[in-house]
């Protein structure tokens, strides 16, 4: 589909005037400036449902989108008729993407926060989200743009190629292969050998107990 700036002036004026502005500049306080944030800032949170908020000031967590995809096509021409960054265009299953190299550039620039799976986590002043239903296209996004507490990746730190194999992983970690057997809702290494010491001691208590039992008179 594509956008139409004037029916997203008006759908922004009915649902976004409050917080960032008549003309789009901000409010201080309250919200910033869409001026130079680009479509792919809109078409990030309007199809992530991050945005519009009920209140300013907390964090924007995924949810369902407020609008249908055409009105989201529409404020996404209208913000974008304000400058800044296009829509990516990305594409994880043609070109020759590397499954491994999307992994290493994850585990280097996006399991701190997010852990190797996707899964999300805490951090200080925000909670990390999960990454299981994002699209490659909002990964990409995000990762130009920054959303709230997250660091915006340059093209000279992440280029578009390592973006693209960088959503290619997340979309495999969404439902990986598990050859080694029990996957334990793939939450990571950590948790997964924290479980397994808690299998292995409790499984030693329970032989010295037998063997306790065994030597008693």
């Amino acid at each position: 589909m594509s956008g139409n700036p004037q029916r997203g002036r008006d759908l922004y004026l009915t649902g976004c005037q409050s917080c960032h502005g008549f003309d789009a500049r901000g409010i201080q306080g309250t919200a910033p400036t869409l001026h130079g944030v680009g479509a792919a800032s809109a078409d990030f949170y309007l199809t992530t449902g991050r945005m519009p908020l009920d209140d300013p000031h907390s964090q924007p967590d995924r949810t369902e989108p407020a609008y249908d995809r055409q009105s989201i096509d529409d404020l996404v021409a209208y913000i974008g008729s304000l400058g800044g960054p296009e829509i990516p265009q990305v594409d994880v299953v043609g070109g020759r993407l590397n499954l491994g190299e999307g992994q290493r550039l994850f585990t280097n620039s996006c399991a701190a926060c997010h852990q190797i799976a996707g899964r999300g986590g805490v951090m200080s002043g925000a909670f990390v989200p999960t990454l299981l239903e994002a699209t490659p296209r909002q990964v990409v996004e995000a990762a130009r743009i920054g959303p709230y507490v997250m660091p915006r990746f340059s093209e000279t730190q992440l280029n578009d190629r390592e973006l693209a194999a960088i959503a290619r992983y997340v979309q495999y970690a969404k439902h990986p292969q598990n050859p080694g057997g029990w996957a334990l809702f793939d939450v990571g290494p950590v948790p997964e050998g924290m479980v397994a010491w808690l299998i292995g001691l409790l499984a030693l208590l329970l032989v010295i107990r037998m063997l306790g039992r065994n030597e008693a008179p």
